[in-house]
């Protein structure tokens, strides 16, 4: 597969070189069975039984790893490792600059270090038009979208942290977001709970939405089905 041609009509597992246990690969999976790799990434598919279709990214930590000869002949194709050199940037933006897809699953990229973890949450506010949802063990992580509608259990936990300023309105919050201006060193919304069918409406691409991981199946579709943000947030 040429860089050219990394464009998906499905939604796609991207797995980074982070935590990623067999069952969150899985869950991910199980919605877009379609994989790639970031980098290092690349080891976990191949441990798990999973050949990813490409690998995108520096290679410094797909070097480091100790792979057994089936699994390097696995990645020996041309057309699957996608070398970029430059260190401008991460492996992670350098996937999400590269594929086209309607929806990013990236498993493999929260936990672990919490720099890396940083450095992935700058890329989804940068590029907030391509839309993606970081999963973890624990929760799901993605940029809100200008309007979205979820249907969650009363009482679930719910957070949006800001990136950079940002304004909310919501419905169905016990702590009403309107008239707030939210800063990433002033103003924040973690641990907010749910009362009733949600909306948010965000002004710019700017909040990240926190969920717990069983949220996964309804984010993923109610994401979907939100308009997109149209252009990367500069």
């Amino acid at each position: 597969m040429k860089m050219d041609d990394l464009s998906f009509e499905q939604p796609i597992t991207l797995v980074g070189a982070g935590p990623c246990g067999a069952d969150l690969l899985q869950a991910c999976l199980s919605i877009a069975p379609l994989s790639l790799a970031a980098d290092g990434g690349a080891a976990t598919l191949l441990r798990n039984g999973h050949r990813p279709l490409a690998v995108i990214g520096d290679m410094d930590s797909l070097r480091d790893e100790v792979l057994s000869p089936e699994h390097q002949a696995q990645l020996s194709s041309d057309d699957i490792l996608h070398p970029i050199a430059e260190q401008e940037t991460t492996d992670f933006e350098k996937c999400v600059t590269s594929i086209r897809t309607p929806l990013i699953l990236g498993a493999g990229f929260l936990g672990g270090r919490v720099d890396h973890q940083l450095a992935a949450q700058n890329v989804l506010v940068r590029y907030p038009h391509h839309k993606c949802i970081l999963i973890g063990d624990e929760d799901i992580m993605f940029v809100l979208p200008p309007d979205l509608a979820l249907n969650l259990e009363v009482g679930m936990r719910i957070s949006l942290f800001p990136m950079a300023e940002a304004r909310v309105k919501s419905k169905g919050l016990f702590w009403a977001t309107e008239g707030l201006a939210f800063t990433p060193n002033g103003q924040i919304g973690t641990s907010n709970r749910v009362t009733g069918p949600v909306r948010l409406l965000a002004q710019t691409p700017t909040m990240l939405l926190i969920l717990p991981r069983s949220t996964l199946v309804v984010a993923v579709a109610a994401l979907q089905q939100a308009g997109a943000w149209h252009t990367s947030w500069q």
